[in-house]
């Protein structure tokens, strides 16, 4: 097997994890992650991602406190949410969501079942880990977007050593109270997090996987 098959299948196996078992990750196995990760690019090697993780009693005190205020607290996120998902992009997040629905047996149109799934998120799908993920405000969307690419080299690493993860935008409308919960300095933005942990196999929340655009999809070829 090649490298790129190695990347490939872990590319394909890796899926959004919403139902973790209560066991932990070892630490070791956390800071193995982060140290693959650590090695994306970024614009002019400025590395700008930074992470504050728990685990055991520091998890449960986020995980409760982040529920309640999700329940009270409109969402006021650091960077601006899309305005709006237009064309295949709104289909794709249609057909996701209606997939978790399917898969957790909500009916189409039950709009108290679909905003209690969408509470999960702030119940970090009984992850025992999460992380929070910022980057500087001062380096602005690239910043960001270079801390996406670690985003993605976490989820990878992860995976490898069969650690489910989900990056959750979600917790980012709660940065207000996620700042003063962590005490995050003013200056950072706070991006997303990731919960993880080891999947709950037997959830039916894990029980479907999304459809993906082809290469064909993406490419524009200019050859002229």
């Amino acid at each position: 097997m090649t490298a790129y098959d190695t990347l490939y299948d872990t590319l394909r196996a890796r899926f959004s994890c919403r139902a973790f078992r209560p066991d932990p990750v070892d630490a070791d196995t956390i800071t193995r992650i982060v140290d693959a990760a650590r090695h994306v690019p970024s614009w002019c090697n400025a590395q700008p991602w930074q992470l504050i993780l728990t685990s055991g009693a520091a998890t449960e005190r986020f995980r409760a406190a982040l529920y309640d205020s999700a329940q009270s607290t409109a969402p006021a996120p650091d960077l601006p949410w899309p305005e709006s998902y237009p064309g295949v992009y709104g289909d794709r997040r249609r057909a996701c969501g209606f997939q978790l629905y399917d898969a957790v047996g909500i009916e189409k149109g039950d709009r108290v079942a679909s905003a209690g799934q969408m509470m999960e998120n702030y119940n970090l799908f009984g992850a025992p880990h999460v992380a929070i993920v910022t980057a500087p405000q001062a380096l602005g969307p690239y910043g960001a977007m270079d801390t996406g690419g670690f985003v993605t080299a976490f989820c990878l690493a992860a995976q490898t050593l069969g650690v489910a993860t989900i990056p959750q935008a979600a917790i980012a409308a709660q940065a207000p109270f996620v700042r003063q919960h962590f005490d995050i300095a003013q200056d950072r933005l706070i991006l997303c997090a990731i919960s993880f942990g080891h999947a709950d196999a037997d959830h039916p929340a894990n029980g479907f996987r999304t459809d993906r655009a082809t290469a064909d999809d993406i490419i524009d070829w200019r050859k002229r």
